[in-house]
Formats: structure tokens, sequence, C-alpha cells
């Protein structure tokens, strides 16, 4: 026995020894050639773009990135239409946020995503058909036969009064196809500013508040912190009604008072939030409330939660806000304040003051601006507190 432990000790350093020299064989006679070789290579090449002072590694960078691409656009289709796995995270992401689009239905022929079931196409095509984002300009719109001036305005999503405004003499009944009419992006007017004008001698002439016309989007300014205008520059006057002109489409938001906060108790229910005069109402680049009073007062929780949020975090054009979390999958904003009655993680009950009406940030007068929140998105306050 202990002479087969010698053997086999003597025969383990004898193999090794062998594959040890065989190693070295290989290695020798047929890769140090080549890697000499290559080195030689690289040598020449570095030396190069040394001498040329990096001349072609621009170039050799974008070959490389051209090759990069090519090879994404042939082969990445073939990889991504039939990945399964792909197509349950894209319908699990889409599903996620098309709560808001579910009345809306899917056209036929729309056009198709490759590689989706046909549940997952058809929550695409209702997302992409989902738009709230209002138009950026005045556009020109050629009448066609049998058209009237009530059907272009719902095509386009804006009343009567704001097409016959910006187009003068056009009248519903003498209409003609081929007619070339200009449509303003929403309804109210299109204004020409001329020298000594200001947003609030506009919003007084069109029976709005001056907050309305620079909350639009759209509307650019010489100065953001005093809204100066520039002559000749083209305004859009949200729900403003022309002077001296019959008014067709009712305008029910720049008059209404707003009703006394009075004392509710059904959960989920909501109260004014502040007593005045609704200067601006919900819009798709508004989702909110304004609501007025020249000399301010007491801002009143909704509905009763904790406070999240009660200063001015991001200098945003909000200013001073106070948000309140309902615990119900609401919060609610109130922003604009000039003072604070509540701390962040404080409770409070519906009817509490949390703070004062004022006008910092982006504002144009003392008003509160007021949101209800929830995941899907922000809904309109109207419909909730009448």
């Amino acid at each position: 026995m202990k002479k087969l432990r010698i053997f086999l000790k003597c025969w383990l350093v004898d193999f090794v020894f062998f594959v040890r020299l065989l190693g070295g064989h290989i290695l020798s006679r047929y890769f140090s050639p080549r890697f000499a070789k290559f080195e030689v290579v690289k040598s020449f090449f570095v030396g190069k773009l040394y001498q040329q002072r990096g001349r072609y590694s621009r170039l050799i960078a974008n070959g490389v990135m051209v090759t990069v691409m090519m090879l994404g656009v042939t082969v990445g289709p073939s990889l991504v239409v039939n990945d399964t796995q792909a197509q349950a995270m894209l319908s699990s992401g889409l599903r996620n946020r098309i709560a808001f689009a579910a009345d809306v239905t899917p056209t036929a022929g729309a056009g198709q995503v490759l590689g989706l079931s046909t549940e997952t196409q058809v929550e695409v095509d209702t997302m992409t058909q989902v738009s709230d984002k209002p138009r950026a300009e005045v556009v020109e719109y050629k009448v066609e036969e049998g058209e009237t001036l009530a059907g272009i305005s719902k095509k386009f999503g804006v009343d009567v009064d704001s097409i016959k405004w910006l187009n003068k003499g056009v009248q519903e009944k003498k209409i003609k196809a081929g007619t070339v009419l200009k449509v303003p992006p929403v309804t109210g007017v299109v204004h020409t500013v001329k020298s000594g004008e200001t947003i609030y001698s506009l919003a007084k002439k069109y029976n709005v508040s001056a907050q309305s016309i620079v909350d639009f989007p759209f509307n650019e300014f010489t100065n953001d912190e005093t809204f100066a205008l520039a002559i000749g520059q083209t305004l859009v006057v949200p729900d403003g009604e022309m002077p001296n002109e019959p008014v067709v489409s009712p305008r029910n938001l720049a008059q209404q008072l707003t009703p006394n906060a009075g004392a509710v108790s059904a959960t989920g229910s909501w109260i004014w939030p502040a007593a005045g005069r609704i200067t601006q109402g919900f819009r798709p680049w508004h989702k909110a409330i304004d609501i007025a009073k020249k000399d301010g007062g007491p801002i009143l929780a909704a509905d009763s939660g904790v406070v999240v949020i009660a200063g001015w975090p991001d200098n945003s054009g909000y200013g001073n806000r106070i948000v309140i979390d309902h615990g119900n999958g609401y919060r609610t904003l109130y922003a604009h304040l000039s003072k604070f009655s509540v701390v962040v993680g404080q409770t409070v009950k519906r009817g509490d003051i949390i703070g004062q009406m004022g006008s910092t940030g982006r504002s144009t007068g003392t008003h509160v601006h007021f949101e209800i929140r929830q995941a899907a998105g922000n809904s309109d306050p109207l419909a909730y507190l009448r």
C-alpha cells in the first residue's frame, strides 16, 4: 500500500511537469507569433492616432455607433415582437395609465402595435386618442358643403361666438362651402395688443380675470414678473366676451358667486374653501378653479385630513400652498396663500381655517387656486362643490 502511494505521487508530479512543458510548447509554437503580429498592428494604429492628434478617433467612434444602430434596427424588431415578457410588461404599464380614458372607444382601423394582443392593442388605441392639451395658435379651416358654424365649433371644441368674433361679417345662415374661417385655440377672444394695454385693462374689457390670461400656457410676456405686453403681439383671452357683441353661448363662470361654506358631515363631501367670486374655471391647462376676493379672507379645509405640505417648497408658480391628504384617494391643494394657520403633519377637520387668501407665486391678484386631485388626475371641483 505504501509503495502504491509513492508510485501515484511520483506519477502526479511527472504529469504536472509534462502539462507545463506541453503548455509552454503550444504557447510558443502557435500563439506567440500571432500575439506579436497583433501587437505590431495595434502599435501601428495607435501611433497613427497619436501622430494625427486623434484625427481619426471621431471617424472610428461614429463607425461603431452606426454599426450598433444598424444591428438594433435589423435585429431588434425580431427580438421584441415575439417577446411575451415584454408584451406583459407593456400591457401592465399601459393598464395602469389609462383609467382616465376608460370611456373612449378605440377607432376601427387604427394603427397597430406589432406583437401586442388584441386586449393590449385596444388599450393603446384608447390611450392615444385622449388629449386635453389646448392648441397654441389660430388655425384656418376651409368650410365643406353642408357644414354650419355650430358643427365647426363643436369639431374644434370652441363656441360659435368665438369663431364669429374672429371672422368679422360671417353669419350662420350665409356660410358657404369653400369659405376659409379662422378658428381660435379655445373659447374666448384673440386680441392684438395695442399701445398702453395691460392684462388688467384687457381683463376688464373682455369681462374675465387677469389670472385667466396669465394661466393660458401659450400667452407670452416681455416680463414674467409684471406680465408686461409687447405692442402687436397676439394674446388669447380664454372665456372672454367681445364688448358690444351679442353672446349666444353662455359664460356662467365669470360672475358666479361662491355659496357660503356651511357645515357638511358626510364623509367625502366638500365645502367651499373660500368665499368670493369664481374668476377662472376648470380648463385643460388650468385643472382647478380660482376663487377671488379683493380683501382676502380665510381659507377652509374642504374636508378632513392630514396636512402634507404647508409652505413654498419649490419656488414654483403655486406660491405658498397647502396640500391636505384626505385618506380616501383624494388630496386638495390651496395655492397663493399669504399666511398659514397649520403645519405639516397635523390633522384638520372639515371647515377648519388653514390659512389666508393671498397673491404669492404666479398670481395677478388676491385669490385661492383650488384643486381636487386623484391618482388618475385632477377633477373639476365644481362637480363636487355644487
